[in-house]
This record gives C-alpha cells, sequence and structure tokens, in this order.
C-alpha cells in the first residue's frame, strides 16, 4: 500500500471520527422548550365576581355537615352506613342566588348576595318518613337553615322516591345471595356459581305506581378487568325492597331463559324435577377477548400531538376562563353535571345560564329488565359520577385539568382530581378562507381555532362525552357524545325483534339516547323575543318577460308570541332560522339576535298515554321556549326517576300560554338518537356517528364577523412574498413553533373513592 493511499484512508477516517463524536455531542441537547408569553390575545380581566356562581369548596361542606349535626335536632347516620330507618344527609351542594340577585350584584354593583348551601337530608327514621331539603347559610359559618321543600315542590317529597343509595344497593346485593343459596343445582349446572361469580345490574322505574319501590335486577358474570355489561347468564330477579325493614324484603318474581317463576325455590324445583333445561353459560376466562379492552397489538410510534408553542392562549382563574373574547364562569353540579353561567363575547353577556338537565335512555328487550328501563342519569349523579379524565385520550395531553369536590352519601368530601379538562384545539379545517383568481388575486383565512370545556360522565356502563365549546367568530357549540359498553339483555326465542345478537347469550338491545339542556340567552339584556325566520316560494311573472313565469324565495319572518307556539315537538318542522331577538338594532337596522341551530337524530320518546311519560315531558319537544321564572329552574328532578307516576316535576306544566314577547327567555333543547346496538358495539359503542348537540350562532348581533379582529388570520397578495413573515406569520412557524413542549409526567388517580372487586 503506497502513502497516498494511507494517506486518503487516514483523512477519511478521521472525517468519520468527527462525525460521530458530532452525532454524540449533539444526540443529548434537547431542543429548544416551548417558553410560554403574555396573553395579550385575552380581551377581560380575571376578578372575583365569578364566584357568585363558584361550586362549594371542601370546607364549606364540612362547614354544612357540622352545622345540620348540631341544629336539626335528631340523630344523622354517616349515609355510607346508613340504613333505609335512619335518618342521614344524602348530599349538600351550593345554592346559587336568584338571578335578580345576581344581575344587581354583577351590573348594578349591589352587594355581594349571601353564599348558601342546599342540603338533602333523608328522614327515615321518624313517622312520616320523608325527603325534605334546607337552605343553609350564610357561609362559610353558617347559622340558619331554612326548610325549602314545599316552597319548591308544592309539598312533603314522599320517602319512596329518593334515589337509592349505594349502602341500599349492597344491602339488596346482599339479600339476593342469600337467596341463591335456595337454587344451588341450577345455578352450579348453568353458571358454575361459587357465591362470588355473578353481579348484579340495576333496573329502573322500580314498579308501575306510585309507592312501589320493586327493582328488577339483571344477573351477570361478574368478569375481572372487562364489561361485565355484555356477559348476561339469564337470570333476573324482581326485589320488593319498599319496606324500611330490611328483614321484610322479598324476591316478587324470578325470570329465567324466558320464563316466570314466583321464586327461587319454584325455579330449583322445577330444574331439579326435570320440567326446564338450563342453558350452559360458559364461565368467562382471564383472557378472554370478547368484551375486553385491552389492546390487542403492541403500541408503535405515537400519534400526531397538540400542543401550544407559547403555551396557552387562555386563561383560567378560580371558577373562570377567559379566552380571546370570551369569558364565562363553570361549575359542576352534584346530579345533573357540567353549567356554565355569565357567558360574555366582547364583554356582553349572550348566555346567563347554559346547564345539563338530564340524560335519559329508555330500552326495549324481550326480558323483563330490559324492557322496563327508563334510566334517568340525573338521579344516579350525572356531576358526581364525572370521573378523572385520561391525559392524552380523553382530552389532549396538555390540556388543563381541572379538580371537583362533592358531598354524596357521605359526611365528608371527596374530590374527583381532573375531572374538567379545558383546552384550545385546531379543528383542522378553516373558520373561514377565500381564494381569489378573478379580477384580484389574493387569498385570505382563518384557522378553526376554537376554545373546549370538557367533563366525561360514567354512568353504571355508559360514558357521555359533555362538550361546549367557543369559536372566534361569537358562536358556541354544545356537544355530546356516547361510547362505552351497550347494555345487554340474555338472548333467547325473539330477542332480535329488540335488537341484535352481538355474542353467544347476549342480546345488545334497542334504546333511545335523550338528552336534555337549559339555556337561558341574554340577548343585549334580558328583555328578548323568539323569531322564526324561513323561507318560501312566490310564484311571479318575470318583470322582463310576462309571459314566463318564475319561482322566487322570499324570506317569512314570524314572531312566536306566546309558549304554545314556541314548542316544537320532537318529529315535528321547526322554522330553519329561529332566534332570540333584542329590540336593540346592529348599524344595518337589523334586530340583533342569537340564532339556535340543533343537530340531533333524536329516536321516539315514550308515547304520552305512557303513564311515566309526564315525568319526562321535557323529551316531547326539540325546542321549547318559556318565560325564565325562579319556580322552574329545571327540566326535571332527581325524585321523578323512582316515582315517575307522579313526577315531582313535570316540565309539559312549564307550557301555559304566556306571553312571551320582550320577556326574559328560557330555550330548552333536547337532543338525542336512537341506537340499534351492533356487532361493531363489541367491547365499545365509539363516538364516531354517535355525536349530537347544538349551536348558538349570532344572528345579526354584530355589525360582521367578529373573528375579522382576530390575530390568527393571515392575508397576502399576488404582488406579496407570502413565504415571509412580516407578509404571513404562517411562515414563520419553523421559528416561533418549533419547540418542544414540556410535557407533564403522567399520573391517575381515578380508582380513589371507587368500591373495588
Amino acid at each position: 500500500m503506497n502513502l497516498k493511499t494511507v494517506l486518503i484512508l487516514l483523512v477519511l477516517a478521521l472525517a468519520t471520527i468527527f462525525a460521530l463524536v458530532c452525532v454524540l455531542l449533539t444526540r443529548g441537547v434537547k431542543p429548544t422548550s416551548c417558553e410560554p408569553q403574555t396573553l395579550s390575545t385575552l380581551q377581560g380581566k380575571h376578578g372575583d365576581q365569578s364566584l357568585v356562581f363558584a361550586d362549594l369548596t371542601p370546607e364549606e361542606m364540612v362547614q354544612v355537615v357540622t352545622y345540620l349535626q348540631e341544629n336539626l335536632g335528631v340523630p344523622l347516620v354517616d349515609a355510607s352506613q346508613a340504613n333505609p330507618s335512619d335518618n342521614c344527609i344524602y348530599y349538600i351542594d351550593v345554592q346559587l342566588p336568584t338571578k335578580a340577585e345576581v344581575l344587581g350584584f354583577l351590573d348594578h354593583g349591589d352587594r355581594r348576595p349571601p353564599r348558601q348551601a342546599l342540603a338533602v337530608v333523608y328522614f327515615g327514621n321518624q313517622p312520616d318518613p320523608n325527603v325534605t331539603e334546607y337552605v343553609v347559610g350564610p357561609l362559610p359559618k353558617p347559622t340558619t337553615h331554612r326548610d325549602l321543600t314545599v316552597q319548591k315542590y308544592g309539598g312533603k317529597l314522599p320517602y319512596h322516591r329518593r334515589p337509592v343509595t349505594e349502602k341500599e344497593y349492597k344491602a339488596i346485593d346482599h339479600f339476593v345471595y342469600q337467596e341463591f343459596s335456595k337454587a344451588p343445582s341450577l345455578l352450579r349446572e348453568c353458571c358454575d356459581y361459587d357465591g362470588t361469580n355473578f353481579a348484579t345490574l340495576t333496573t329502573v322505574p322500580r314498579g308501575f305506581q306510585s309507592g312501589d319501590r320493586a327493582t328488577w335486577f339483571v344477573l351477570f358474570q361478574n368478569v375481572n378487568g372487562s364489561g361485565y355489561y355484555l356477559h348476561p347468564v339469564g337470570l333476573e330477579v324482581l326485589v320488593n325492597h319498599s319496606s324500611l325493614d330490611i328483614s321484610q324484603w322479598r324476591i316478587s318474581q324470578v325470570f329465567y331463559n324466558g320464563q316466570y317463576y314466583q321464586d327461587m325455590e319454584q325455579l330449583e324445583s322445577e330444574f331439579t324435577e326435570g320440567h326446564m333445561k338450563s342453558v350452559k353459560v360458559k364461565k368467562v376466562r382471564p383472557d378472554e377477548e370478547f368484551g375486553s379492552m385491552r389492546p390487542r397489538v403492541v403500541p408503535m410510534a405515537p400519534g400526531p400531538l397538540q400542543y401550544e408553542p407559547r403555551g396557552p392562549r387562555y386563561s383560567i382563574q378560580n371558577n373562570q376562563v377567559i379566552f380571546q373574547s370570551w369569558s364565562f364562569a363553570f361549575g359542576m353540579d352534584v346530579n345533573t353535571g357540567p353549567r356554565l353561567f355569565d357567558i360574555k363575547f366582547k364583554g356582553e353577556r349572550i348566555v346567563y345560564e347554559l346547564s345539563l338537565q338530564e340524560a335519559l335512555a329508555v330500552y326495549g328487550s324481550n326480558c323483563p329488565g330490559g324492557m322496563v328501563t327508563r334510566y334517568m342519569d340525573g338521579s344516579f349523579g350525572i356531576g358526581r359520577f364525572a370521573c378523572e379524565l385520561v391525559r392524552g385520550v380523553d382530552c389532549p395531553y396538555t390540556a388543563t385539568y381541572v379538580d371537583r369536590h362533592y358531598l354524596v352519601e357521605s359526611e365528608t368530601p371527596k374530590v374527583n382530581k381532573n375531572s374538567l379538562c379545558i383546552f384550545e384545539q385546531d379543528a383542522s379545517v378553516p373558520l373561514r378562507r377565500h381564494y381569489s383568481n378573478l379580477q384580484s388575486l389574493y387569498y385570505g383565512g382563518l384557522a378553526k381555532y376554537a376554545l373546549v370545556l370538557r367533563a366525561i360522565s360514567t354512568l353504571i356502563n355508559y360514558d357521555y362525552v359533555w362538550d361546549f365549546i367557543f369559536y372566534q367568530n361569537g358562536a358556541l357549540e354544545v356537544k355530546i357524545h356516547a361510547t362505552g359498553y351497550i347494555s345487554s339483555s340474555f338472548y333467547y326465542g325473539t330477542g332480535t325483534d329488540y335488537g341484535s345478537q352481538v355474542g353467544e347469550h347476549t342480546l345488545g338491545t334497542i334504546h333511545s339516547h335523550l338528552i336534555s339542556y337549559k339555556v337561558d340567552l341574554d340577548v343585549g339584556g334580558t328583555k328578548n323575543s323568539l323569531v322564526a325566520h324561513d323561507m318560501t316560494f312566490d310564484t311571479m311573472q318575470a318583470p322582463w318577460s310576462p309571459e314566463h313565469q318564475i319561482q322566487r324565495p322570499r324570506l317569512t319572518k314570524t314572531v312566536l308570541d306566546t309558549e304554545d307556539k314556541a314548542v316544537f315537538p320532537l318529529h315535528s318542522k321547526i322554522p330553519r332560522y329561529i332566534h332570540f331577538a333584542t329590540n336593540h338594532k346592529n348599524k344595518w337596522g337589523n334586530q340583533r339576535g342569537y340564532r339556535i341551530q340543533i343537530v340531533s337524530f333524536a329516536g321516539d320518546p315514550l308515547p304520552e298515554a305512557s303513564s311515566m311519560e309526564r315525568s319526562i315531558s321535557w323529551g316531547r319537544y326539540k325546542l321549547a321556549v318559556t318565560k325564565r321564572k325562579e319556580k322552574e329552574p329545571t327540566s326535571t328532578s332527581i325524585y321523578n326517576q323512582n316515582d315517575p307516576w307522579t313526577p315531582t316535576v313535570a316540565f309539559a306544566d312549564f307550557i301555559d300560554n304566556e306571553t312571551i314577547v320582550n320577556e326574559d327567555l328560557v330555550a330548552w333543547i333536547s337532543v338525542g338518537f336512537l341506537h340499534v346496538p351492533h356487532t361493531e358495539d363489541i367491547p365499545n359503542t365509539v363516538t364516531v356517528g354517535n355525536g349530537v348537540g347544538f349551536f348558538l350562532r349570532p344572528y345579526n348581533y354584530f355589525d360582521e364577523d367578529p373573528s375579522v379582529h382576530s390575530p390568527d388570520g393571515i392575508y397576502f397578495r399576488s404582488d406579496q412574498d407570502p413565504s415571509k413573515c412580516e407578509v404571513n406569520h404562517v411562515a414563520c412557524l419553523s421559528k416561533t413553533a418549533s419547540c418542544s413542549p414540556a410535557l407533564p409526567s403522567f399520573t391517575y388517580n381515578g380508582f380513589q373513592n371507587q368500591t373495588g372487586p
């Protein structure tokens, strides 16, 4: 080898070593971290006025419990240990001031309304058992309480209307499992029953008339780590638990594989005497894939990640959010779930209250549990069961997460950590845009960024995703997605008349979802009217050619001046443009307004001939507008579930043909969809295609689209260089957004406060 060759190889070796050293030295260097910037895009400042809507703090809850224990004059048992025959505090929540008090404080400088709590107490240990609601205050150190029940409901609350507590459910389970000992042969043969491998699922309502408290419980295999809702065993029991003396509870009927029996003894006798056959249900293996949510492939490269290169462009303080031109207060009702107050755009109030009211599911089946079920989820606790959100799945990884506290069936407050999330998202579609290739050449557009407030409630088998979405053009979207497990019945006989077979013994049962919202719009003030705009065709002679006719679209305008004219049954035609209007006008002489646009595919509600239909009569209407009244705060009640035959609140009574011109109005909106379960619902129903909701959209409210003032808009002409930052800020992303987000560590506390297997 000559010297020249040696030198060349030596140079190449040195170059290779230098390159490797450079790679090794730079490999451990992290990209520039994203640095937060001053929120110059916010058009408002935080204050403490929003606290007038704030949920109770844990300290306030404790103070109310202590006060009630010392001042009610009766012994109170902790609800987590209370029998039906005991007195206990069922729940405590905030008692909001009247709207007049709040607006006086917010808008006119009146004194801050006193802070108060609502306490619901079960009185089982007295001659006339009942449920009583108290207003307790002032907080933080209460000195008085007032019985609100008669004023609020027109009379006492009968004790049988009370929601079932977890302690009562446990007592029922204990009773039922004792009864199973009376049919050992059948249960061993059909289900390999060993005393531990069954799980019960409640149904509602609990009977056929006021005063009944008899519940069908459906039995499933108790599958650990998977959805037991998909593994029915064919057995259902009707438990009469109306007596306050647990020893008096009894099984009224038993259903097994399509047949009804008087009790477990008769079921066992029929089986041992050979008069009926059992259906062998295979025991679910720990590694069973059917119904399991365990991933079946190993993780691959991470998916797209949303991040904010200069930190969040929104601000949260206490219970208030500010995002660009928007501001609002938020909270979580323990029963009805998320709610927003004092929603403003550019400093003007658009909505006083926007709140979820109820989530209804009406089922059908050829098994008794499935055929009677009408879940009114507010009675179970939509807010209570809005549990921790999983970072990166339920919400973007970098979202802001907020804890919520509650006191239900306990004397001690509990916390659902990270149960609300707030984030800004890129919808990946322009909010508006135009490319001009006629006359002049230019492009203008605005990315569709929006702020989202989200909670997710798990109510037995179903998971509901509640979204409130704020857009830069002054529009607000409310959306609900349904996911989770379907409910099922044991498949036999004519089962497919009521759903689809999705497993060997599993019938996915048909059901309708219907969601109720309250929207207290204040458009340009509290005095509004409901106006409908639509289109009709006029046939006319063409002015320039009278021998020809044309059909000309014409705008129709109607003021809906009474409540009876402002209700729209679920399947009726509704004006395509319906809006709350104020007498104030914009610069072009148009009445300023906000339009309600509903997106819903609701199935039929219960027929009005049903004895329990009045309890869900809000479900008759896709939209109903009524005059706002303090005595009509909600469309339903948690007490309707266990006595739907004599409803504590009947929404139909709200509609009494009052004049609604230039009045403080409320829109009650119902959205939903029919769900016929299918095999692709295994293991879970997906959110795709299972989302409904509504929009609140400005309608001549502004003089032009307010998003023209968004800092995110871009515009460039053909004579400009769009790759220059001073022309087009998107061209600068390589500089302004080339950073690595500081991702927080993944944590999860969602299994705290829960009862394990």
